[in-house]
Order: structure tokens, then sequence, then C-alpha cells
């Protein structure tokens, strides 16, 4: 079953690949095997039942299918999950799987590592989008055109402004999400109640060594101190947002009455099933799309931050789903906004003939230097 129809007209293929579920299985049994080899390295389990988890935990043996329903009933991935990985190993080493650690250790975990999966693959297509808005406003730096205010003619300005600011809109916004996810893409080990009981006090080094592994950043346990998803959730909503930004203005320029920018000529996309004549700016539509969304799923991330206690009950399981999301919709606006800049078609006599008919001269006062300024100030 699949649920693709749904999910890649807003997601690109590899970003849905980084959460779906084969993925997620992978994650969880590497967290346990990365478990079980450091639990060794420091004296917490024997190491020939941690050589024993790790040459008996297979994922490819493991039915997503099953493995969904059980977790259904279970009301945690990690229940299942275990009982599977500790019928693989068997003998004294299923005993020692997953000892002293708790189903939020797997599971924040495993987002931590496909959050760090997805920055990766948003960060080259959002630079895409940056870069090649950044070459459009040097290159359009002089050229007069109508500025708008309110949805009205209002003063020239240069057509590269507009372009430079959304550069640089998205530009920080990216720069603020490899901040977040720098910062709080980390490992969880804390056990039942976070206090690393039964790891013979070796749970802080038990937990670097694991991050180690994973390639992720060693921390205290979080449980219910949820900052750091609802910054990591936040800053995607962001980068929605600047992208939406640049899209919204593509699309009016592009209205019949206007003409000065439009998307590129593209085979299969933009066209109308009812009106051939039509060119439609789809791949705005799509990052407009997900800027429709994703504030709702960052206001989730957010209504989940007080958290009862120790370990929270609903409001952290609400996380991976909203995260998820959000790292799917910027997947499919980055994408999509990226053919959109680099192909960007600017019609020069429209914005000539707007700038004319508005008859408010051609001065665009210090433009070229805010654009100048503008761009320098973007982060690599």
């Amino acid at each position: 079953m699949s649920d693709l129809l749904r999910l890649r007209p807003a997601a690109t293929a590899a970003m849905i690949a980084v959460f779906d579920d084969a993925a997620t299985v992978a994650h969880a049994c590497a967290f346990e095997t990365a478990l079980a080899r450091a639990q060794a390295a420091y004296g917490v389990i024997a190491p020939d039942l941690a050589a024993a988890i790790v040459a008996g935990v297979d994922p490819a043996g493991i039915d997503p299918v099953e493995l969904g329903e059980e977790a259904a009933l279970a009301g945690t991935l990690a229940i299942p999950l275990v009982a599977r990985l500790r019928r693989m190993v068997g003998g004294d080493a299923a005993r020692a799987l997953h000892r002293s650690a708790t189903s939020q250790d797997v599971a924040d975990s495993v987002l931590m590592l496909q959050v760090r999966a997805a920055h990766r693959l948003l960060a080259t297509d959002v630079t895409r989008v940056r870069d090649a808005l950044a070459v459009l406003a040097r290159s359009h730096a002089e050229r007069p055109a109508i500025g708008r205010t309110l949805l009205q003619d209002a003063m020239p300005v240069a057509f590269g402004l507009r372009l430079a600011q959304a550069a640089r809109g998205i530009g920080d916004a990216l720069a603020m999400l490899d901040t977040a996810v720098a910062a709080n893409a980390v490992v969880q080990l804390g056990g039942a109640a976070g206090t690393r009981a039964g790891m013979d006090g070796k749970g802080a080094a038990v937990a670097e060594h694991i991050a180690r592994a994973l390639g992720l950043e060693r921390s205290a346990p979080w449980h219910a101190r949820r900052s750091g998803v609802a910054a990591i959730g936040a800053t995607i909503g962001i980068l929605i947002g600047a992208l939406g930004k640049f899209a919204r203005d593509v699309a009016l320029l592009a209205q019949n009455g206007v003409g000065e920018a439009r998307e590129p000529l593209i085979a299969g996309r933009g066209g109308s099933s009812a009106m051939a004549h039509k060119r439609n700016p789809t791949g705005c539509q799509v990052a407009l799309s997900a800027a429709t969304r994703a504030p709702g799923l960052v206001a989730s991330l957010l209504a989940g931050l007080p958290q009862e206690a120790e370990r929270g009950l609903g409001g952290w399981q609400a996380e991976g789903p909203a995260l998820a999301d959000l790292f799917l919709l910027a997947s499919g606006s980055a994408a999509a906004l990226a053919m959109v800049a680099e192909g960007l078609e600017v019609d020069e006599a429209a914005i000539a003939r707007n700038l004319a008919v508005a008859g408010v001269g051609d001065d665009i006062g210090e433009s070229a230097a805010i654009i100048a300024d503008l761009l320098d100030g973007m982060r690599d």
C-alpha cells in the first residue's frame, strides 16, 4: 500500500525516502546495535553479547506492515520492534538487547537521524534557489521597474531588488535551520525516567559513543525538554514561508496584465486540463501550498512544549509526523522553486512598459547598493 499520489506532488522522492518505513526500521536497528556496542565498550554488557546482537539484528527481516499493526496496538514502535529483535538474537543476548533504554530513546534518536539526512537534502535545493536569485538580482540591479505596495503601483525600484530581497530571506532562513539542526539534532538516551539507571554509572559515556557511531551530537536526556524539536520545526516553517514569498511574487508578476516574469516552459508542467492556452505558475503553486500548510504543523510542535513531568503523554508522540511533514513540504517547495529560479523568464519590455504607464519616472534610488549589501551579507 502506498500514498505516493498524495505525497509525491508535494515532496521530492528523495525526501519521502528519508522518512519511509525502510529508513525508520534501519535507523531503529542501527540505534540498538550502536547501544550494544557502546555498552560493551564500557563494560555494561559482555562483548560476546554485543557481538551476538550486532550479528543477529537484521532490518531486512522485519515486515513493516506487520510491525505497523503491532505498533498501533502497543502505542509505540519500539515495543514490538524490540520484541522482534530479541527473537532474532535469542539467548542471553536477547536479554541484553535494549538494556536500560526506553522506547522514547529509540523514537527520538531515529527522528534526529532522519532530521540530519533531511537537512542535507533540503539544503542542496534551497541553495540552488538562493544562488540563482542572487545571479538574477545582480543582472537586473540597474533595471528600473515599477515597485508595488499594498498591491498597487508605487515608486520605481530596481527589478533586481525584489529578487535580492527574496535571495536574502531564503538564505537567512536556511542559515537559521542550519543552526537549529546543528544544535538540536542530538542523540537521546535516558532510560525509563531519564536518569540512565542501570548503566553502572557509564550512561554519559555510552550516550557519547552512540552519538559518534550514528553521526549525531551527544546530549543529556531530553525526553520532556522539547524546545530543540520545536526550534527545528519553527525554522523549517520560516524557510517554507521565505520560499513562499518568492513564489507569491513570481505568481503576481506572471499575471496576464503584468507579464514581467514567468516560470520556465517545461514539458508537462503548467498546463490546464480544460484551457489549452493557459500557462500556469505550477512551481509557485507547490511552494504556496506548502506555505499554507506549514504554520499549522509548526503550531502543533509549539503546542507540545508543555510536556508532563519526566515524559509526556501525546505531545512528543505528535512531533515525528509533524516534523516529517514539514521537511516533506519544504523539499517540494525548494525543488520546484529551484527550477523556477534557474529558468525564470524576465520580460524586459513588459517591465519598461508597466513603468512607463505608471508615469512615476525611473529613479530607483539606492537600489543597486542595497542589492549589493543584501547579497554580500548572505552566509555561504
